[in-house]
C-alpha cells in the first residue's frame, strides 16, 4: 500500500489496525455499498476501524491531508451521507460488539452494531431497548437522529434510553458524555445527529420485553381505507401504550395467508405490537379487526426478536429510495384524504406512505430534554418511494415530494432527520426548533471547523 490520489497511506498503516482500502483493493466495491442505491458513491480510501485508537488515526489522517470525512455505522442513511467521493470513509462496521448486564439493565454497544445484534443481545436476558423496526439498521445513525419503533410509546425514544456515550471528538480527544460528563455534549448527541464526533460505545438502560409479544398484520382493502382510518385514527390514541398500530398504505406483497387475487392490489394495512400481556394484546387488536372486513391477517404471540425482522424483506439493499417526513399531532380528517389520494396513484409496487405512532413515554419529557425535541408529536409520517431502475427515478421522487408538500399544512412543528433524504434549504433548523441554536453552539466547540459535515448539517458559529 502506497502512494494513492496523492496521499501516503503507509503513513496511516503504521497506527492501524483495521483493513485499509483503497479503490484498486477486490474488496473496496462489496465495502463501499450503501444500503440505498441512489449513493453510489467512491471514496478515495475506506479505513475499516476495529478500536477507539483506528479512529483516532484515521480522523487525525484526512485532517492532515484535508480528506472529507464520512462516517459508516451500517450504511442505512437514506440521505447516503454514510459515504463521499473522493474523500475517507470511515467504517465502523467491524465495531460491533454488544454486551448486556442483565442485574444492572444497562447495554453497550458498539457503532457498527445492527438492531438485529442489539435485539438477539438483550432478548436473551428478556430485555430489550426502544430501537427502530428493520434489524439490518444501525444502532449509532438510528440513536443519533432520535430513535423510534414499536416500543416508543412505552419506553420512549431511542435518545431516551441512552444513558452514557463514548466520542472521539475530531480533536482526536476521547470523551465521556453523560448527564454528569460532558452533559452539553451529550445533550446534543441524544438527537443531533454526527456533527459532534464519531461515537465509540454506546450506553443505554434496558426495559424487560418478551420474550413474545402479540403481532401481526392486518390487511383491509384500500376501498376501505377512508372507513378504517377514521375509526383508527382516534381510537389508537386511547389504547394502553405496551400497545402499537401503525398504518402502512401500498401494495400488497405476496404475503402467504392473502390470497393470490390480493396480492399486489392497494391495500392498508395495520402493523400491531403489543409488548404487555397477550390476552390484553389479542382482544386490541380484534377490536381493530373489526374496524372493516379484512382481506387478510396473521396475528398472535410471536418472539420479539423474530417481529423485530418482520418488514426486513421489504427493506432489503440495493433498491433505489427517496423519503420524506412530516411529525403529527393527530391524523385529521383532511390531511387522510390527501394521503389515500396521492396513495392512490402510487408510482410502484414498492411504494408505500405509513403513520407510526409514538404517542406515550415521549411526549412527557420537555422539548429541551434532548436534542430530539418534537415531544407534542404523536405520528410520524413516513412517505417512503422505493423502486429498482434509474429510468423511474423522476416519477418516484417527484410522488414522494408532491405528498410532502400536500400534507405540509397539516403537519406539526420539527422533523425526524433520520428520514430525511437531503438538507432542503432550512429544514435542519426546522427539524430541531428551539434547540437549534443551542445546538450551534455546541457545534462550535466541537467540531469548530465542520469536519463533519456529511449529515443532517448543523453549521457552527
Amino acid at each position: 500500500m502506497s502512494v494513492s490520489n496523492g496521499f501516503d497511506v503507509l503513513s496511516l498503516q503504521d497506527h492501524f489496525s483495521g483493513p485499509l482500502l483503497l479503490p484498486d483493493h477486490p474488496d473496496y466495491d462489496t465495502v463501499r455499498q450503501l444500503w440505498n442505491a441512489m449513493a453510489d458513491k467512491r471514496p478515495a480510501l475506506i479505513a475499516r476501524c476495529q478500536n477507539e485508537e483506528d479512529i483516532q488515526a484515521a480522523l487525525a489522517f484526512a485532517r492532515s491531508h484535508d480528506l472529507e470525512i464520512a462516517l459508516r455505522g451500517a450504511g442505512h442513511n437514506i440521505a447516503g451521507n454514510a459515504s463521499c467521493n473522493g474523500g475517507m470513509l470511515i467504517d465502523l462496521s467491524l465495531m460491533n460488539q454488544v454486551h448486556v448486564d442483565p442485574a444492572t439493565r444497562r447495554v453497550q454497544a458498539e457503532p457498527g452494531a445492527t438492531l438485529g445484534q442489539l435485539d438477539e443481545a438483550t432478548q436473551a436476558h428478556g430485555l430489550a431497548v426502544p430501537v427502530g423496526i428493520n434489524s439490518t439498521t444501525g444502532i449509532a445513525g438510528l440513536t443519533l437522529g432520535g430513535g423510534f419503533g414499536w416500543l416508543t410509546r412505552r419506553f420512549g425514544m431511542t435518545v431516551d434510553a441512552l444513558k452514557e456515550a463514548r466520542v472521539v471528538g475530531v480533536d482526536g480527544e476521547l470523551r465521556s458524555a453523560s448527564e454528569t460528563e460532558n452533559a452539553e455534549l451529550f445533550w446534543a448527541l441524544r438527537g443531533g445527529g454526527g456533527n459532534f464526533g464519531v461515537v465509540s460505545r454506546f450506553e443505554f438502560e434496558a426495559y424487560p420485553v418478551g420474550p413474545e409479544v402479540f403481532g401481526g398484520l392486518i390487511v383491509f382493502p384500500f376501498e376501505q381505507a377512508r372507513a378504517v382510518l377514521h375509526q383508527y385514527k382516534d381510537w389508537i390514541l386511547t389504547t394502553p401504550e405496551t400497545f402499537n398500530a401503525w398504518v402502512v398504505i401500498r401494495h400488497a406483497p405476496p404475503l402467504p395467508f392473502l390470497d393470490v387475487s390480493v396480492h399486489g392490489t392497494k391495500v392498508v394495512v395495520m402493523a400491531v405490537c403489543h409488548s404487555g400481556d397477550l390476552a390484553e394484546g389479542e382482544a386490541l387488536a380484534q377490536t381493530l379487526h373489526r374496524f372493516g372486513e379484512p382481506v387478510g391477517a396473521h396475528l398472535g404471540p410471536m418472539p420479539f426478536v423474530q417481529w423485530q425482522q418482520a418488514f426486513d424483506p421489504l427493506l432489503t439493499e440495493g433498491a433505489r429510495n427517496y423519503w420524506k417526513t412530516h411529525n403529527f399531532t393527530e391524523l385529521g380528517e383532511e390531511m387522510l384524504e390527501v394521503a389515500l389520494d396521492y396513495g392512490d396513484t402510487m408510482p410502484g409496487l414498492e411504494c408505500e406512505v405509513f403513520f407510526a405512532v409514538i404517542a406515550g413515554k415521549a411526549n412527557a419529557i420537555p422539548s429541551s430534554a434532548t436534542a430530539w425535541g418534537a415531544r407534542d408529536a404523536r405520528f410520524v409520517m413516513n412517505v417512503h418511494a422505493r423502486w429498482q431502475e434509474a429510468s423511474d427515478d423522476e416519477s418516484h421522487i417527484d410522488w414522494a415530494r408532491a405528498l410532502f408538500r400536500a400534507t405540509a399544512a397539516y403537519a406539526s412543528a420539527g422533523a425526524y432527520v433520520n428520514f430525511m433524504t437531503e438538507e432542503e434549504g432550512g429544514r435542519v433548523e426546522d427539524a430541531y426548533q428551539e434547540n437549534f441554536a443551542r445546538l450551534k453552539q455546541v457545534k462550535t466547540r466541537y467540531d469548530p471547523d465542520n469536519l463533519l459535515h456529511l449529515n443532517q448539517n448543523i453549521k457552527p458559529d
